[in-house]
């Protein structure tokens, strides 16, 4: 069976035109995109990597690695967010290979082909995440770099990123996010493990109401985090 909610791929595709929108449905996005790109650059290095971009969405997070020098391939398996990706790459002049495309099927095709694979924000949002795991693990090149970013499982996950997020502060869409679909850092360590790939770090993406600025601090993983992953030289 193909690892897609099409309920998933539907939310997203009918917020698709407000996807550059920097003050719209995906500010949280554009808000911490600076946080992830650094987190990357830092702990890989992206000049002239060979990048693939897992769920890439409008190409928020593609678009930017291509500005700090790196070959980025963008896949998704909506259409109407990819449309909007190659718009938009066509008025900013940046250069991503996008591809509708499942990340399975495309570890298939292209095994050990990349220096770094991202996933961010996608994970929890198809039925089997340990299946994309998988694939970026097939899809990285030995000595390579894998990085996730999700919602761990816990009630202040509940409480921060649907309660506050979606209903008190607005900042998503009511029904961006499913609490049962959380994952918490242990299980996602686990199917990295399984994967052969090898825990580096583990982040923590703090977001302050009062000032409603983002951060990164490695000692609160409760609400969203990063993961840095490494597939060790065979």
């Amino acid at each position: 069976m193909p690892n897609v909610d099409q309920g998933e791929i539907a939310k997203f595709e009918s917020l698709a035109n407000h996807w550059w929108d920097r003050e719209g449905e995906f500010k949280p996005l554009h808000d911490i995109n600076p946080l992830r790109l650094d987190y990357i650059d830092e702990h890989a290095g992206l000049v002239g990597k060979k990048v693939i971009d897992i769920g890439c969405g409008g190409g928020i997070l593609s678009e930017a690695m291509v500005h700090r020098g790196a070959r980025v391939t963008g896949i998704d398996l909506g259409e109407t967010p990819l449309a909007v990706a190659r718009l938009h790459q066509q008025e900013s002049g940046v250069d991503v290979d996008y591809q509708c495309i499942s990340a399975e099927d495309m570890a298939h095709a292209h095994p050990g082909e990349f220096d770094i694979v991202t996933c961010m924000e996608m994970l929890e949002h198809v039925p089997r995440p340990e299946s994309i795991v998988e694939a970026c693990a097939r899809l990285v090149k030995p000595g390579g770099h894998v990085f996730f970013s999700t919602i761990n499982r816990c009630p202040k996950s509940w409480l921060l990123a649907i309660f506050g997020a979606e209903y008190v502060l607005k900042l998503l869409p009511r029904g961006t996010h499913e609490y049962k679909r959380f994952i918490r850092p242990s299980e996602l360590a686990r199917w990295a493990r399984t994967s052969e790939l090898q825990v580096r770090d583990i982040t923590g993406m703090i977001y302050n109401p009062v000032t409603r600025h983002y951060r990164l601090s490695a000692d609160d993983t409760d609400v969203n985090y990063l993961m840095h992953t490494r597939l060790d030289n065979a």
